[in-house]
């Protein structure tokens, strides 16, 4: 994605640029039979595209490749994200392309334009347009600037909906819903859920229908499907038995392609985690992981607005194998991390799910890769339990050199904890409650021992980073903080309350014990002798902090 945005041409327009030299040669040479051809009138001259606006661009492949469109509206409780569909030879917009507007029904004349908040790049071959909600009679579309205005597509509350659905390895096809209101953890009756495939689901003619294999959460899970004709437009729902299909924008991805699986894993260890806004964060993360034996990291992308593409495409330049999955949907934690168990499947041996205030710490000095293959010789081993200790501030300003070297004092008790999984152990459900995964008959779990593994939680740092969990929490079944809802719940900080004011004592709150084992660890292992800085501190990343 990021070449493509950068060079602007793909290979049909290099095809077509090609063909429109050797028309201009065969003019050159033969031009009285081009007159034949086109009338006297007929004199070529070369256009290139950067001097044509994007969308007289746009209109000029029309008969080659369909236009750029808006595929689909999403309405979100703070905003509403606008799926562009691109053709593949297309160059995408920037920010400054193109403003939200806003129009009457059956009107071309916005009412009101405004920017949008952000655009995304990198959902496969569509583009996410962030724009402000609209204002109440009003209906959302886009404007290129010089251009004009987009036709308004379909547009979907988010509380109801289908929004991504992948064919799984054995051909069974999963989809992720909004609006089922399952419980957490429990399986429901499969029985009463049929599921709709279709270009469009309003036409009962049109549509496929298949049984559910599994419903739990929000996942679905349906029968074996062996059409190989699947592509991004046909859309897939549920409907519940005495209930309308709920509406969809998910469309089916085949997530294996023909060719025959690895026989081998390619990683033995992978991590997957899920954030908002955490890209000052990541590069400590992924170096010091790389260190104890970390070798590949999915990112799930929960609408930031910070510099994290920039951070990802500096670890890729220093081949740290890091990808970043656009994951816009809010509220869907544990959906997300089913999706990317599906995903590291077919490459990594073992899939840790932390987020990126956590940190594996090793006391006894081994790398993580030797502890999961020791406590893993039992074949049936699936699941691996670490404890996790929460760090308290002890600092009233960010730490310099990181979180790791910066918090030191924690609570005494470990608070619950998080696992690294085999992926293909998982229960066909997908059933997972962000620490840990139900897992197929046959398999088991094992706590870890805090002297082999524990897992450093930097859960309450400075006021200036930890106020931002009051904005959401990604998880489904915990509530926002601003919400008066479950307010005892060990999600929260004790003795907040619903509110972002710091407390007078923040600084030296949960601070019960010191603790310097994995400060002292990381000074001793990675600290640069001559500047006395840490890999991360300058953003330079350090190839000595790699795992070999």
């Amino acid at each position: 994605m990021k070449d493509r945005r950068k060079r602007g041409v793909s290979s049909w327009r290099v095809f077509f640029f090609w063909c429109a030299v050797a028309l201009i040669f065969f003019a050159a040479f033969n031009s009285s039979a081009l007159r034949l051809l086109f009338g006297e009138g007929f004199h070529p001259r070369m256009i290139t595209k950067r001097n044509i606006p994007a969308m007289e661009a746009i209109s000029a492949e029309n008969s080659v490749t369909p236009a750029i469109s808006i595929r689909e509206t999403v309405i979100f409780p703070d905003q509403a994200l606008v799926f562009l569909k691109y053709p593949p030879s297309a160059a995408l917009f920037t920010k400054d392309d193109i403003n939200c507007t806003y129009l009457l029904p059956n009107s071309s004349r916005p009412q009101l334009e405004l920017s949008p908040s952000s655009v995304d790049y990198d959902y496969g071959n569509h583009q996410i347009v962030r724009c402000p909600l609209e204002p109440r009679g009003l209906i959302l579309s886009l404007a290129v600037k010089h251009n004009g205005n987009l036709t308004p597509g379909p547009m979907y509350r988010w509380d109801s909906l289908a929004y991504e659905a992948m064919i799984d390895r054995d051909n069974s096809t999963i989809v992720f819903v909004k609006g089922l209101n399952l419980r957490s953890a429990r399986v429901a009756d499969s029985s009463r859920f049929n599921c709709l495939y279709g270009w469009d689901l309003t036409k009962p003619k049109f549509v496929l229908s298949a049984k559910a294999i599994s419903v739990a959460q929000e996942i679905v899970r349906l029968q074996r499907f062996t059409s190989s004709s699947f592509n991004d437009s046909i859309k897939v729902s549920v409907r519940v038995t005495g209930q309308r299909t709920l509406n969809s924008i998910a469309r089916v991805k085949r997530q294996y392609g023909s060719e025959q699986l690895p026989r081998e894993k390619q990683h033995e260890l992978c991590v997957c985690t899920m954030l908002r806004n955490q890209a000052r964060f990541l590069r400590e993360w992924v170096i010091y992981h790389a260190h104890v034996g970390v070798q590949r990291w999915f990112i799930y992308d929960n609408n930031s607005d910070d510099d994290i593409e920039g951070v990802v495409e500096s670890l890729v330049d220093r081949s740290y194998k890091v990808t970043r999955h656009v994951w816009p949907w809010i509220k869907t934690q544990e959906a997300g991390f089913a999706h990317c168990a599906l995903r590291a499947q077919d490459s990594c041996e073992w899939v840790g799910f932390i987020d990126v205030d956590e940190f594996f710490h090793l006391p006894s000095g081994l790398s993580l890769k030797d502890v999961v293959a020791n406590a893993a010789r039992p074949s049936e081993v699936a699941e691996l339990r670490v404890p996790c200790h929460s760090f308290g501030p002890g600092l009233k300003k960010v730490p310099m050199k990181g979180v790791m070297a910066g918090y030191t004092c924690r609570l005494a008790a470990p608070e619950r904890h998080k696992s690294i999984v085999k992926p293909e152990a998982l229960n066909t459900s997908l059933i997972n409650v962000v620490h840990h995964f139900h897992l197929k008959s046959g398999f088991r779990h094992i706590n870890m021992n805090r002297s082999k593994v524990v897992i450093n939680h930097y859960k309450y740092q400075v006021w200036e980073v930890f106020k931002e969990k009051f904005y959401r929490r990604v998880a489904t079944y915990v509530s926002d903080w601003q919400l008066e809802r479950n307010v005892g719940s060990k999600d929260r900080a004790p003795g907040l309350g619903t509110k972002a004011v710091e407390p007078l004592d923040w600084s030296i709150r949960f601070c019960e014990v010191k603790d310097t084992g994995l400060r002292d660890r990381i000074l001793k292992t990675f600290i640069d002798p001559e500047t006395s800085l840490l890999p991360w501190e300058d953003h330079q990343l350090d190839e000595r902090s790699k795992m070999y």
